[in-house]
């Protein structure tokens, strides 16, 4: 009668480190490693090194001397900081909210197929977000100067010129407007794009159920393009705290316009600081105030937009 063979305990030892699934592994991840690689390079460490700055003062040249907090006290008690946290406020609210509405009109209408050329007015919605930012703004500046055509528009309707280049609320809505024309088409693209993920049955059982046009976009279309709504919400806030290009230039090309109150922005604010006045520390605690600002309003953002979900259930049941 044969013995029966016992598997000897070393025989798993015998198996290969590189079996077929770790190389498969191994070369999926050395594919996406530039990836990883450059972003902890350009994005990490920046990221990092700037909440470190934020304790130094250091003008890029000589060596950093270790202050603690007196370079947020600095920022803090500059009536200026102050001006450019409330300016990036208002001319945020003055660019987003008229900007998401417009962009969600716009889409419910291509898509509602009331508009002939759907596919031609798409590229041209779309063509402001892939032009030059200041060559948009060297335009915007000469159709909101003093003798521009946006002047001689409300001259013909009988109202006074508007000082859009030097006034503090005409600055703000020069550059809103600016803003406003260059994302509007890019956010109607997206909010299309959900737009047509929605099932078509849906609005042909509400036409049958004797539901209106309004009833059908507060009832169908709405909720269901609520996380487009709230991504556009999101990115256009984030965008609107970091504003700098639109305000930089129209406000002079050459730069000394970029501290002027009327239209500085917290982004010009850190620009000043760093590359103007050599106070790499306080432009650093103006970046880390500000990256602490986008995530309160992030935060604040999805709130509300979860509150206005959490009410809209409570509604329906």
């Amino acid at each position: 009668m044969a013995e029966p063979v016992i598997a000897s305990p070393h025989a798993e030892s015998k198996r290969p480190f590189l079996t077929e699934q770790r190389r498969s592994r191994i070369t999926a991840y050395t594919f996406i490693s530039p990836f990883f690689i450059l972003f902890s390079i350009f994005g990490l460490y920046p990221i990092f090194f700037t909440f470190y700055l934020s304790f130094f003062k250091w003008d890029a040249l000589g060596p950093m001397k270790y202050v603690g907090f007196k370079n947020y006290d600095l920022i803090t008690s500059d009536p200026t900081f102050w001006i450019s946290f409330s300016n990036t406020l208002i001319m945020g609210l003055m660019g987003t909210v008229p900007q998401v509405i417009l962009a969600l009109l716009l889409a419910v209408l291509l898509h509602s197929g009331m508009t002939k050329f759907k596919k031609t007015f798409r590229i041209l919605y779309f063509m402001p977000n892939i032009t030059s930012i200041v060559a948009v703004t060297l335009v915007f500046s000469t159709l909101f100067g003093n003798n521009g055509m946006i002047n001689w528009l409300l001259n013909g309707m009988g109202i006074d010129s508007m000082a859009f280049n030097s006034g503090w609320w005409g600055v703000k809505i020069a550059i809103s407007t600016m803003v406003m024309w260059r994302w509007t088409g890019y956010n109607a693209i997206l909010f299309l794009s959900g737009l047509q993920s929605i099932p078509m049955d849906l609005y042909e059982s509400a036409k049958i159920d004797g539901a209106n046009r309004r009833q059908q976009l507060f009832s169908i279309t709405l909720p269901l393009l609520k996380p487009f709504i709230i991504f556009v919400s999101l990115q256009s806030t984030i965008g609107a705290l970091q504003l700098f290009t639109e305000p930089y230039v129209f406000l002079g090309q050459s730069g000394t316009g970029s501290t002027r109150q009327e239209g500085i922005t917290m982004v010009t604010y850190l620009y000043s600081e760093a590359f103007r006045n050599g106070f790499f520390g306080t432009a650093a605690a103006t970046a880390v105030l500000l990256f602490l600002v986008t995530i309160l309003f992030s935060v604040l953002n999805m709130l509300i937009s979860r509150s206005g979900g959490r009410e809209t259930g409570g509604k329906k049941a």
